[in-house]
């Protein structure tokens, strides 16, 4: 598949990494629609481009979809709600914005002649696996948060109208990913604790999660290369990098990055067997070899996507 001249839907495309798809679907060739409710995702993210337009409105309004889905083939399905802590307290937003939103979007599909759907879903639907590096074939599948509930529910949601109404999908599991325009994640909640408070520096838990990251342009690059290879009805891919990073690590990488003293660190709150709120991964890594034997590497490991994110955001939070 080539995206020249390409005509192209992206839901969230004003969110973080909604918006660096569009860069790069851009710099390709394509004619690009964003969808975005701008509750998460910012105008400030899309740039003025010629072959760029932008609508805003929420998947809920199911009834301006299938006049919009008529002009495409192809969809990248971003939106969602971005926040994993606040499933525990809010369950009804992963619900809403993740699983009805996939809904109201699949039933508009299957009366359109959208062609290809690619769908962003996360690592957290494996939950915590027995098989570390894990596979896609890993399951069965019992994720321990309500927002990788959400993301399973999607896929599942995916699967059956693939098969039930001929469009293909490719599901797309996500690492952390990290990098410009972030707006929520460690990284960002480190540096503007720092920048809060000059005295301390808080981890929540014992600081030993240890997780897969994979900087946002190595990201956006391998989902247009699982769009590129897929092969399948329904093809699952993983996205992320062999090597991990623990959070007491990130924490002195952005303590360096900002000249604040690395032992004002400080260990406290979280749960009692460590984690930083109920529904934390305490270790998270990706088997990657189904996308490595197809020909994709990533350009950064994890331990250099942290690097180069806590410059990127200390930078753009100075140019607030």
């Amino acid at each position: 598949m080539r995206f020249t001249d390409a005509d192209i839907l992206v839901t969230g495309g004003a969110g973080f990494i909604g918006s660096n798809l569009v860069d790069k679907l851009l710099l390709e060739g394509a004619n690009v629609t964003v969808l975005d409710n701008l509750v998460t995702g910012s105008l400030s993210n899309l740039k003025d481009h010629k072959n760029l337009k932008f609508q805003k409105m929420d998947l809920t309004e199911i009834h301006r979809l299938p006049n919009i889905l008529k002009n495409f083939k192809i969809v990248f399905h971003v939106a969602a709600y971005p926040e994993v802590r606040t499933g525990f307290d809010s369950p009804q937003l992963a619900y809403k914005e993740n699983i009805e939103n996939t809904f109201f979007l699949l039933e508009a599909i299957r009366k359109s002649n959208i062609e290809k759907l690619i769908f962003t879903s996360s690592s957290v639907v494996y939950g915590e696996p027995d098989i570390i590096p894990t596979p896609e074939t890993y399951g069965p599948l019992f994720p321990i948060s309500n927002y990788g509930g959400s993301k399973l529910a999607c896929e599942g949601l995916i699967s059956s109208y693939c098969h039930t109404y001929g469009f293909k999908g490719t599901i797309l599991r996500f690492a952390n990913v990290i990098g410009s325009r972030s707006r929520h994640g460690v990284i960002w909640d480190f540096i503007n604790k720092i920048l809060k408070n000059k005295t301390t520096l808080e981890i929540l838990g014992n600081g030993k999660q240890n997780k897969s990251y994979i900087h946002v342009k190595d990201c956006i690059d391998a989902m247009l290369f699982c769009t590129q290879n897929k092969q399948n009805l329904v093809d699952v891919f993983n996205i992320g990098n062999d090597d991990t990073v623990d959070v007491i690590t990130i924490a002195k990488i952005v303590c360096a990055t900002m000249n604040f003293d690395e032992s004002k660190i400080t260990l406290s709150g979280g749960t009692s067997d460590g984690r930083g709120w109920i529904g934390d991964i305490m270790k998270m890594n990706l088997d990657t070899s189904k996308l490595k034997k197809l020909g994709w590497n990533p350009n950064h490991s994890s331990l250099n996507a942290v690097k180069i994110t806590c410059n990127e955001l200390f930078q753009e939070i100075n140019s607030i």
